[in-house]
């Protein structure tokens, strides 16, 4: 059985994982963490991973890029691998991440959702024929609550496009203005908000008189459980290091 920490235990994923872990005879949640407990769990949960005292095989992170640092030092001091799916993580703490990752497995991800992962590859796979003679813009939604903007995941498919491209693009987030040359050399970034949406990530090549759209839309946040989970027990078993998305689909 594996045992699982929560950090961001009592936020919307967190509960939704905590249902997940529950359903599954395989795993089990050991604590979890939260900067603001409402509820009695039926495991401890505190409000700062320098509190933690249980032994568990992963913690799963899916709380706010604020706390991530500080969890980042408990689990590097508690030799707990751990699963970041926590999005707007500024350069400092990815690049703690990548230090913490020479004592500990890390497993990070800006979308835990596997249909989202195997979008990218079908991304790069395209993405470079198409760079000479076609315009690419991703066009977000999601619910009205979400605090980051461009989403995690349009960061995502972008950096995977430009990955591929023989002359990385420009980022350009939102576009205004009455006098705009929209050159190929851009790729727009667009963000909605509103309502319950739990994701929807649509990417659009517009070429001359012909485009291409693929779109991935979330029902769910159950998606994201799952893949976070999947993600846990795959790297439980991981020697220390960086992984990702496509680290997890390549050995399954």
């Amino acid at each position: 059985m594996k045992k699982i920490i929560l950090s961001g235990v009592q936020g919307r994923m967190g509960q939704v994982l905590q249902a997940q872990i529950a359903a599954d005879p395989k795993l089990t949640v050991v604590a979890g963490i939260d900067q603001h407990p409402k509820i009695t769990a039926a495991f401890p949960v505190y409000t700062t991973p320098a509190e933690l005292t249980e032994a568990a095989d992963v913690v799963i992170d899916f709380s706010h890029h604020s706390v991530v640092p500080d969890l980042v030092k408990a689990c590097v001091e508690k030799n707990l691998p751990l699963v970041v799916a926590t999005t707007g993580l500024d350069n400092d703490t990815k690049a703690m991440l990548q230090v913490a990752s020479n004592v500990i497995p890390i497993f990070v991800s800006a979308n835990m959702s596997l249909g989202i992962n195997v979008l990218i590859k079908a991304l790069q796979a395209i993405s470079p024929a198409l760079e000479a003679d076609f315009n690419m813009e991703i066009v977000e939604k999601h619910h009205n609550q979400k605090k980051d903007a461009p989403s995690g995941t349009a960061l995502l498919l972008a950096d995977a496009i430009n990955d591929t491209l023989a002359e990385p693009k420009t980022y350009i987030y939102g576009r205004h203005g009455l006098e705009l040359d929209n050159p190929l050399s851009e790729l727009g970034l667009h963000a909605v908000r509103g309502g319950t949406i739990p994701g929807e990530h649509t990417v659009i090549y517009a070429g001359p008189d012909e485009i291409i759209e693929l779109k991935h839309t979330a029902l769910s946040r159950d998606i994201f459980a799952n893949g976070a989970l999947k993600a846990a027990v795959f790297l439980a078993d991981q020697p220390a290091g960086m992984y990702d998305m496509q680290d997890l689909l390549n050995q399954a």
